[in-house]
């Protein structure tokens, strides 16, 4: 099926004489006749649901229709796109253990890699994408378990050169982890390119509506985890947590999702609510829609404000004079994302004072949603940043971050037109 189809039809399969729509499976237990049926589940030996806090029938169905439209073979939600990232990385690495990460990821990812999970004795070298592959090899090690890197960089809006990333980390014997979260899977595919995980926020253009915040983790089966046993025992190695199992052996290409739910989910219990499942699940029925109108709506803002004399520069990866124009024409050729990020002439104050004069756009700490919306990273989002951390995750301190919703553009750029002449 057409990616607009898997958004419709995906995930939930109702048979005769049940819902149309996915139902709200709000329960935290279900019912067995037999102790025997039951211990059965725990053990991993037959598929079913007891606990709601690692599989609900909610939950599942909308997992799949995402790990659908990734082209994945497995896929689990989460709590929020932060714990989704956490939950990729923590699956394979372990204290003594190494990742390296592109240096223009969200600010709060930047922080989980390089400060909380220091704590816990993962380390972390941090790199420029737009370095060489010669120079990219220098940053792994022995112990090195993963490459960890956006789409399009929030709010940088640096586009991965994936192959690039993808073939330095399989030469190095490890996976590459694409948070796919701007892009969407409606505009690009990181498996196709050669990415083995996945993850979103899916509080973002997923939902679409900002009403239910979320993540998911999509794993591609591509990566032979068993090839690599030393590397990763946690997989490769019985699990004397769950009676001995060995994740490999038992689940094959489901091996990384079903330890990250049997495991980490049974211990770290960071679950979506069903209800706010069946909130995404309405929100990804339109993602197709909502994009080609978000591409469309940026686009002209980020021509405008190209143009416009009080602007001192503008990042939109969809500009011909973008420095990832023809990257973004390679993953991305029927449209990047919704978000343009710019700075004034007048700098951080002329900042300041031209998103107190907008009246449609709204100050929000969020993104990615129907309604238009801006944010000052460097004063917002990127706050524990340095300012030489800043300016290596490509964050000015002048950076604006415009997320251009759905709304008509005449009224988006009208709304800009009239703050700006406040500056």
């Amino acid at each position: 099926m057409k990616k607009e189809t898997i958004c419709v039809q995906a995930g939930w399969k109702p048979k005769n004489g049940e819902p149309r729509v996915l139902p709200i499976y709000q329960s935290t237990t279900y019912k067995y006749e037999s102790s025997e049926e039951m211990g059965k589940l725990f053990a991993l030996e037959k598929e079913g649901y007891f606990y709601t806090r690692l599989q609900n029938p909610t939950n599942d169905a909308v997992a799949e229709k995402i790990c659908e439209l990734e082209g994945g073979v497995a896929a689990m939600l989460t709590s929020s796109g932060q714990a989704a990232t956490y939950y990729s990385v923590f699956n394979i690495c372990e204290a003594g253990d190494h990742v390296v990460l592109s240096s223009t990821v969200y600010g709060g990812t930047f922080n989980l890699l390089t400060c909380t999970m220091k704590k816990m004795g993962i380390d972390c070298t941090v790199v420029d994408p737009d370095l060489s592959e010669e120079e990219l090899n220098k940053a792994f090690q022995a112990n090195t378990k993963c490459v960890f890197a956006e789409t399009i960089a929030n709010p940088a809006l640096v586009v991965l050169d994936i192959e690039k990333f993808a073939h330095i980390a399989h030469a190095h014997q490890v996976p590459l982890i694409v948070d796919n979260t701007f892009a969407t899977p409606i505009h690009c595919n990181p498996f196709e390119w050669g990415a083995d995980i996945v993850t979103h926020s899916t509080t973002k253009y997923m939902d679409g509506h900002a009403m239910a915040v979320g993540g998911a983790i999509v794993d591609s089966g591509n990566f032979d985890w068993a090839a690599y046993p030393d590397k990763f025992p946690g997989l490769c190695t019985p699990d004397e947590s769950y009676h001995g199992v060995v994740y490999t052996e038992k689940f094959g290409k489901k091996a990384y999702i079903m330890k990250a739910t049997s495991q980490l989910m049974r211990d770290l219990g960071s679950i979506p609510s069903p209800q706010n499942s069946f909130l995404l699940n309405v929100g990804l029925e339109t993602l197709p829609l909502r994009m080609e109108r978000h591409c469309y709506n940026s686009q002209k803002v980020a021509e405008f404000l190209e143009s416009h004399e009080k602007v001192a520069w503008v990042n939109y990866p969809g500009l011909k004079s973008n420095k990832y124009y023809t990257l973004a024409q390679k993953y991305m050729p029927e449209g990047t994302c919704g978000v343009v990020s710019f700075g004034l002439k007048g700098g951080r104050k002329a900042a300041e004072v031209m998103m107190e004069h907008l009246e449609l756009t709204a100050i929000v700490t969020h993104v990615a949603d129907a309604r238009t919306c801006v944010l000052h990273p460097a004063s917002h989002t990127h706050r524990q940043m340095t300012d030489e951390q800043l300016v290596e995750a490509g964050v000015a301190p002048d950076l604006i971050r415009y997320s251009v919703g759905i709304e008509h553009i005449d009224d988006i750029l009208a709304d800009l037109e009239t703050a700006l002449s406040f500056v």
